[in-house]
Formats: C-alpha cells, structure tokens, sequence
C-alpha cells in the first residue's frame, strides 16, 4: 500500500504539470487582453479538381475561381466517408488531385499591425500546403514524402507589415490533396509575432521535440536493456523491454524523420509495428502474472501475422496502405484492450507489476483512440495527438518496473548481507568460545605434560640419586665425602630442571650461559680453571624447555665425567657454527679414557645416556680422548624434522 500510495502521488504530480502546462497554454492561445491576436473563426470553403500535385502558383484571385464557397467554421474537419477511401484506394484507376480552399476575408485588423503573424495548430492534407495574403503567395510547404507531418507541425508564417505594405484583407489557404483523403484545419490566428510566437513554439514543443526526445530516450533505455539480456539471456523480461523501445520508436518514427523509402512500405513499418507493440506488451504480462494463456497468445500471434502480410504492398491484397491503415488501427486497438482485459484480469491477484503494465497498456490505448479520431476527423482539429506520448507511458511504466526491481534487488542484498553478518557474528562468537576451549584445554595439557616431563627427569635424575645415596647410607659403605657428593649433583640437576623453565627464545648461547653461571663456583672450589671461547651463534627455533634440558644434562654431564674421572685442571668450552647445524665443544687436559672401552662396558651408562639425549633432539654428539686431554663435541641441527 505504501508503494502504490508513492506512485498515485508522482502520477498526480505529473497530472498537475500536465494541468499547469495545458492552462499556460491556453493562456496564450486565447489571451483576450488588448492587443491580442485575432482569432478567425468562418472562412469560405470549396473544392475543385486538379491535373495532378503541382507548385502553387506565385498569384491567386479568389474572385476567378468558381462561386461554389460555403460558409464554413474554424476549426474545420469534415467527415470522411472511411470505406469508400479505403475503397478508392484498392483501385487500379489513377487517383485524382483536390485542391480545398479556405478563404477569410478580414474586416478589421488587429490593434497591433505591425510585424504580423500568421499561426494555425493544424493544417491536415497529403499535398502541398499553399497560404496566400491577399492574392500573393506567403507561404508553401510542398509534401516530403512518407513523412510528412502536416498534422504536427503547426502553422506559421510572418506577414509584410512594411510602411507602405497593404493591409491585410483576405488570407486564401490552398490544400491538395488525393480524392480518397480529407483535409482539416484548425482556427487561424492573426496578430504580432512576439504575441504569437510563444504559443507557436509550445505547440511545436508539446506535438514534435519532446514526443521526438521521449522516443529517443525510451530507446535508448531499451539499448541498455538489450546488453543486459545479452549478458543475462536467462532473464527474457530485459529482451521484451528492448523489443517495447524498438517497436514503440518505429511506431512514431514518421514524426520526426525522413526515410528515403515509398509511402506504402513506410505506412507499412508503422503500422505494423503498432501490432507488434501490443505483442510484445502481452508476452510480458505473461512474463509477470505466470500465465501462459495460449490461446490468446496464438490469436494475437496470428492477428499480427496476417495484417503483416495482407498488407505487404508488393503482395497488393490490401492495397495503398495510406488509405487502409484507418481501417486497420481499430484492429490493433481491439487486440489491444483484449490484451489488456485478458492480462488485467490474470494479474490483479497475482502481480502489482502486471497491473501497473496493464493502466500502462490502457492509457496508451485510450491515447491511440483518440489520435485515430483526430486523425479521422471525428473530433475537433484544435485536439491533441496524445499516441505521441505513448513512449513516455511506456518508458514511465517499464521504467517503475526496473527502479522496483532494482531497489527490491538492492534491498535483498542488504538482507543478504545482514543476514551474513549475523551469521558471521554469530560464527565468530562461537569460534571465539571453541578458540578458549583450545587455549584452555591446550593449556592444561602444556601443564600436564610439562608436569610429566618434570617428574619423569627428576625420578631418572635427581629421584635415581637420591635412592642411590639413600640406599648406600643405609648400607653404610659410602662416605660422608660421597654423600655430600651425591646431594651437591642432586642439586645441580634441580637447578638445571628449573633453569630449563626459562624462555631462552632460540638462543643457546643464553642456554650456555645459564649452565656457566650454575657450575662455575663448583668448578672454583674444586681448583678447575673454566675457558670460555663461545661465539656467536644462530638461532634454533626447535629450541624448547624440553630440549633445553636435554642439552643442559649432556652439557652438565661431559663436565661432571671431566671432573669425577679425567683430573684436569683445565676445561675449555667453545662453539662453532656450520652450514646445517651448530657445535658446542668441551676440551680438558686430563688423562682421558678409551671411549670405545666405555661405551661397550657397563660403566659407561653415562655416555649411553647422552648419545640418548642427543638423539632425542636430532643431535650428535662424539668423544676424542688421548693421554694428553679429551675433546667432547656435541652437533646439533639448525632446524629439526
């Protein structure tokens, strides 16, 4: 309801400018203030016959021509027998050429005679128009072919009101036409240009440039239309609404242009594609209400077949289209209100489009029926040939039609959109949740094999020799020296767990450094000199707690060998860097051993238990021992698989 309230509003704006526009108009067509134009309302008429269509002569007496003149009123529009035009033109004898005349003869002169004009809204013939000033030729306007538009294009002639230039008495207009045709005229008005020009200029306005300026716009909308189907040919309504823009610019192409082709085949093109328009007007409301309707299509189908090929000039079964198509078009207006009733009547419950196509597709019928009465003179010839406004009530209609869709599109896509969004939202809320479950179930995992690591190094570390210490007091075969020995290792291996802890951030000269700054008062209080020859390292990004005490007890247990077994008074301990991986070495004076011995006996689980540890961080480590001192050298990888 609100959206058909939006549009009665605009059609009611419309209505009002429209309203606005007609009593300006009239205004100026019928000013009675003083010095307004003349408004000839009689004039004498008669009809004679002519040889064939010739130039109008340069002089016309109107007292030489015969003394048949009826007293006739302006506007004037005679009757015209249909059938036997129509008749007249099926016949193969040559058509004879009429000549009406319209003579006024002036008694008066307007109050302003200087700088005349000669206006009319419409003179209608199928000839030559002739417009002569007391007996002297002022004006002509010789027929252009298929389309000549007398009947839009209003009449206008400026008159000699020099000094010296007679006064106006007798205004003689010459009209040819075919026997089988009718002329009308509408009233003459005769006063100064600047008074007469405006009206002039509004009724060339209102009955060619803007009809012309709407065809041309609907058109091209309908070009625009045609590359969105060729882009989406699913979507036939756009091709439909191209093919209402052609056939409605070749309806009213007459009034505009001249078209180097015969006068039949141009009353052809645009008679038919009258038909046409209403086909293509129906397959669309099929399109909107959802209804085939079969039979109807079949019979319009047909209708529009048959008048296009009956009326083919070259076949001549309907022969002289000009004489037929007033015949014809109330055909085309009956198919239309069927298509109208028929398509009504399926969308009214179905589609507010096909309604809204349905008004459109009346109007443009009510229009056209009028037009043909004008044309036939059954109405006045002061009238107005709305048919040429069509295109605009399709180009509004059609064009609602698309401004709907597109702001109904425009709106499913921000529900769209906002229905995403929620989701999204609402997706994200419950990632966020899953993602703290992870964190929080991840993190007590962390903890939980953090705690298992720690347990599982102090029972084979610190828990294994503490039993052994333990187990040896209650035996009492171990010295106190021994015992605090034992204790001193066990802590150090405590002081080394809790040192792996810290974040060393891939650095294992920090690591390195940690370890020297635990061992270095044991090394002094046993007389043992400490070299430290580090350098500068890469980082290991494996680098870890768990590896990082794996490292710190291979580290720690090469200089407890040192310390236990070899006697040195010396230990050096220095790094060096390689293409796939890095070396930490740890050289003493002492007197060495035989690694090979070592390894095989049962005493050297120490040894067994580093080369375990280095595997386990995809390292390497080797001894190199003489009389002279042992060099120990553990490898370590720069990036572990």
């Amino acid at each position: 309801m609100e959206r058909l309230s939006r549009l009665l509003a605009r059609l009611l704006l419309l209505f009002s400018v429209a309203v606005l526009i007609a009593a300006a108009f009239l205004y100026l067509e019928n000013d009675g203030s003083a010095g307004a134009p003349l408004r000839l309302s009689q004039a004498g008429w008669q009809e004679t016959v002519a040889s064939g269509y010739t130039l109008p002569p340069a002089e016309v007496d109107s007292a030489a021509l015969p003394r048949a003149w009826q007293l006739v009123p302006l506007p004037f529009n005679p009757s015209i027998a249909l059938l036997r035009q129509a008749r007249s033109g099926a016949d193969d004898a040559p058509r004879q050429v009429r000549v009406t005349w319209l003579k006024v003869a002036l008694d008066s002169m307007p109050a302003e005679n200087r700088h005349l004009a000669l206006y009319s809204a419409r003179v209608k013939t199928d000839g030559t128009i002739a417009v002569y000033i007391n007996g002297r030729l002022a004006h002509h306007a010789q027929q252009r072919g298929p389309s000549w538009n007398s009947t839009r294009t209003p009449l206008w002639l400026t008159i000699d009101s020099s000094v010296g230039a007679p006064p106006v008495r007798e205004i003689l207009l010459r009209l040819e036409h075919s026997d089988a045709s009718q002329t009308a005229v509408a009233s003459l008005r005769l006063g100064a240009a600047d008074a007469l020009r405006p009206a002039y200029q509004v009724r060339l306005w209102l009955q060619q440039q803007l009809p012309a300026m709407l065809s041309a716009a609907f058109m091209a909308v309908g070009v625009f239309a045609l590359f969105v189907w060729l882009r989406r040919q699913h979507e036939i309504a756009y091709l439909l609404f191209f093919n209402l823009s052609a056939t409605a610019f070749l309806r009213g192409l007459h009034f505009y242009v001249d078209l180097p082709i015969e006068n039949d085949w141009f009353a052809w093109l645009t008679v038919n594609s009258l038909f046409w328009l209403v086909l293509a007007v129906h397959f669309f409301l099929c399109q909107l209400h959802q209804r085939p309707l079969r039979w109807l299509t079949r019979a319009l189908v047909a209708t529009t077949l048959l008048i296009g090929v009956l009326t083919l000039p070259f076949l001549a079964v309907l022969p002289n289209m000009p004489t037929m198509t007033p015949l014809i078009y109330p055909v085309a207006a009956a198919m239309s209100l069927v298509a109208c009733v028929v398509g009504g009547v399926c969308a009214w419950r179905h589609s507010s489009e096909g309604r809204l196509v349905v008004y459109g597709l009346f109007a443009c019928t009510a229009m056209g029926i009028t037009d043909w009465l004008l044309q036939n003179n059954v109405i006045s010839a002061e009238g107005w040939y709305l048919g040429a406004y069509a295109p605009a009530v399709c180009f509004v209609t059609f064009g609602i039609l698309m401004y709907r869709r597109y702001v109904d599109a425009i709106a499913e896509v921000e529900r769209v959109n906002a229905s995403l969004a929620e989701r999204l939202k609402a997706r994200e809320a419950e990632l966020e949740e899953s993602h703290q479950r992870l964190r929080a179930i991840a993190l007590r995992q962390t903890i939980s094999d953090e705690r298992q690591r720690l347990m599982q190094d102090m029972h084979d570390g610190l828990g294994s020799s503490l039993i052994s210490a333990i187990r040896s007091v209650e035996r009492g075969n171990i010295s106190d020296i021994r015992v605090s020995q034992i204790l001193k290792d066990c802590l150090d291996d405590l002081k080394l767990t809790i040192d792996s802890m810290e974040p060393v951030e891939a650095d294992l000269l920090l690591l390195l450094a940690t370890l020297r700054f635990r061992l270095e008062p044991r090394l002094e209080g046993s007389g043992v000199q400490l070299l430290w020859e580090v350098r500068e390292l890469p980082a290991l990004p494996w680098l870890n707690p768990s590896s990082a005490l794996h490292i710190l007890r291979i580290v720690q247990e090469s200089i407890a060998n040192i310390l236990r077994h070899t006697r040195a008074t010396e230990i050096r301990v220095g790094t060096t860097a390689g293409a796939d991986g890095v070396q930490v070495h740890i050289a003493d004076n002492g007197c060495g051993f035989n690694v090979a011995q070592a390894l095989s006996q049962g005493g050297g689980r120490g040894l067994q238990n580093q080369q375990r540890r280095a595997a386990s961080v995809d390292g390497k480590i080797s001894w190199q021992s003489n009389p002279a001192g042992t060099l120990f050298t553990l490898w370590l990888p720069l990036e572990r698989k």
